[in-house]
């Protein structure tokens, strides 16, 4: 912190008390404890902390209660409006039940002090920092970036101004990463065309920046920049679908390169990287028939497009290198069934060309022998948590008549594309009771197998980024037309590497150490993109 507190004072007492409220909680989750039931377990000082309403007061809730429940919200998130629904939580946290959101909101104003609310957020935080940093995984603690102190806190002036960017920095990075991103995709069109692939670009960022459909969006947009600028939502519409899938994705890799190349002197990326693959999907609501691209999902109530994509994590920009669309066999196509090795397939030979990988980390939906072998065929470690089936419960039984925590169980797998050694991995669940399975290919023992499935903890990052993908830089669109389905999708991807690639750039100048957090925000990024497609006459 920046100031030079007094041990004995009272502030520092609190942060002393705060920082050990923190320290025990992540201790405590490290045991596979929940979340709910360490907040509730937690002790909490407060010899230093005041309750901001006197004795007399009508509140009926406890002070001790308010403050679990706030360090819960602090660490996950929540609103209050979504706080408010969870009246589970009243019990363990010692009250009688979770308040409204006008209730909450006044505690936080009213009831609880600065110091009070100091020693909540700084408790929270530490937690959320440690879990990130170090694991394990928890679902339900918020991204890093959301609690990520501000300059205040700072050490020293020095650092605080070798941090500042200026307009003229960002926006000459922002090019310079939009200029390497845009380049891989040509529409095919006449060169006498009425609009250039450019503006048809600059409406679709402009488009997933407003979070609108195309002919709102290219209302809008005309309105902005004048009504024979830019295309009109028909225009924009016939002119993605000239992009058929095959040529999106190899657009997209050609992309990929050429961001890339912007930081090809960078060590990180000289080095082998762990990746991670996962499938994401994008509501769909209409007719199905004559759409074998939509797969069901909840038991096929539910449909949607699902997009897989292979993302680098861990301590490198977390960039996402390839992306490959994912056809499934559904009840109102004839397709076949989902070969799911063969899109990790074409994920990570794709990526291989930008980048040396070391590791690649998947999730249950990715549990296949076939996927093993594809993986262990292509040169590359693997890391996949197993569903649990009968032969894995009867192993955990075992374990659990011997008192073994951790165990390791040496196999292989045999298919038609080939053989090779591998081990499953019994480990703690890192989300509460019970022992989780991973398979992998290296030659890890019960000395450390839990340290190494830890590792598995930095597919955090993807939930992340799919997050920021839908929220900040997916336009809106009913079609029906997976051309542009997939155009849409992948653009905003592009989009998400170049805020990535952006802010890479901006710490690239700055003698301290990288950090996953950017310093320019999604949607700051996004408008400089807006204003900078076109260079002023």
């Amino acid at each position: 912190m920046s100031e030079t507190l007094d041990p004995l004072s009272d502030r520092a007492c609190r942060m002393t008390y705060a920082y050990k409220t923190g320290i025990h909680l992540r201790e405590t989750l490290r045991d596979g404890v929940c979340l709910r039931t360490a907040v509730s377990e937690v002790t909490i000082h407060t010899e230093h902390l005041e309750d901001g309403y006197p004795d007399w007061h009508p509140a009926p809730d406890s002070f001790q209660g308010m403050l679990r429940l706030f360090i819960y919200r602090e660490i996950t998130g929540d609103s209050y409006r979504t706080l408010e629904t969870y009246q589970e939580l009243a019990e363990p946290f010692g009250l009688e039940h979770i308040p409204d959101e006008s209730v909450l909101s006044r505690a936080w104003r009213n009831r609880f002090t600065d110091g009070v609310r100091e020693y909540v957020t700084v408790a929270a935080h530490f937690v959320v920092k440690e879990i990130h940093d170090h694991g394990p995984a928890v679902s339900a603690v918020r991204p890093k970036e959301d609690v990520i102190e501000s300059d205040e806190d700072s050490p020293a002036d020095d650092e605080e101004s070798s941090r500042a960017f200026s307009d003229e920095q960002i926006h000459r990075t922002t090019r310079l990463a939009r200029d390497h991103g845009f380049d891989g995709f040509d529409s095919g069109r006449a060169e006498n065309a009425s609009y250039e692939d450019t503006q048809f670009f600059e409406l679709q960022t402009f488009m997933g920046m407003v979070g609108c459909g195309t002919a709102q969006g290219a209302a809008r947009f005309q309105f902005r920049r004048g009504e024979e600028y830019g295309p009109h939502g028909d225009t924009h519409l016939r002119a993605v679908k000239q992009f058929e899938p095959t040529e999106l994705v190899e657009g997209f890799d050609q992309a990929s390169d050429r961001l890339l190349s912007a930081i090809a002197d960078e060590a990180s990326f000289r080095r082998p990287v762990t990746a991670a693959i996962d499938i994401t999907t994008v509501p769909y609501y209409g007719d199905v028939e004559g759409m074998p691209m939509v797969s069901g999902i909840g038991g096929e109530e539910e449909r949607a497009f699902k997009f897989a994509t292979l993302s680098v994590v861990g301590e490198n920009v977390p960039l996402i290198l390839a992306i490959e669309p994912v056809r499934e066999s559904s009840a109102w196509d004839d397709n076949q069934s989902n070969q799911v090795h063969r899109v990790v397939r074409r994920l990570v030979t794709r990526a291989k060309d930008h980048v040396p990988i070391e590791t690649v980390l998947c999730d249950r939906e990715f549990d296949s022998m076939r996927v093993y072998q594809t993986l262990s065929n292509l040169g590359v470690n693997y890391l996949i948590p197993k569903r649990i089936s009968s032969t894995e419960r009867e192993a955990i039984e075992t374990m659990e008549a011997d008192g073994q925590d951790v165990a390791v169980e040496t196999a292989s797998v045999e298919v038609e594309a080939g053989s090779h050694p591998m081990r499953f991995l019994y480990v703690p669940s890192t989300k509460g009771d019970g022992t989780a399975v991973f398979a992998t290919n290296l030659p890890v023992g019960p000395d450390q197998a839990e340290s190494f499935c830890r590792r598995y903890s930095r597919r955090w990052q993807i939930e992340n980024e799919y997050k920021s993908i839908k929220n900040d830089f997916l336009a809106k669109t009913s079609s029906k037309d997976y051309r542009v389905r997939l155009f849409y999708f992948v653009f905003a991807v592009l989009l998400y590497n170049i805020w990535r690639l952006t802010d890479f750039l901006l710490k690239a100048g700055v003698d301290s150490e990288m950090e996953y957090v950017p310093v320019l925000t999604a949607g700051e990024c996004v408008e400089i993109v807006v204003s900078a497609l076109i260079p002023p006459d």
